[in-house]
């Protein structure tokens, strides 16, 4: 999995987040999660709260081959007021 590349929207509680998956293993991955921990962050760059979400993996990958798949991940609008943002910072990856 490579490092998250984050876009914005036009909503301050939301962004884009792009993945480039590699299945590197000899089966196909048929199945799997990712979850993105989302850092919502204050004016004056205090890091208030972490929010987590998940999203299933675009599967089947099979073995070798590469995926890239972008989310739109997003908090409640109420936990992001006006002057804060967000920016999701943690991602991992459950593969089956």
């Amino acid at each position: 999995m490579s490092d998250p590349v984050r876009k914005p929207t036009d909503k301050r509680w939301c962004e884009k987040v792009t993945l480039d998956l590699r299945n590197s293993g000899g089966t196909a991955v048929r199945s799997g999660t990712v979850t993105f921990g989302t850092h919502i962050i204050g004016a004056l760059g205090i890091d208030w709260a972490t929010i987590e979400s998940s999203e299933e993996l675009p599967a089947p990958i099979g073995a070798g081959e590469r995926k890239e798949k972008t989310w739109t991940v997003c908090v409640d609008a109420w936990r992001v007021p006006l002057g804060m943002h967000i920016e999701t910072q943690d991602v991992s990856v459950q593969w089956e």
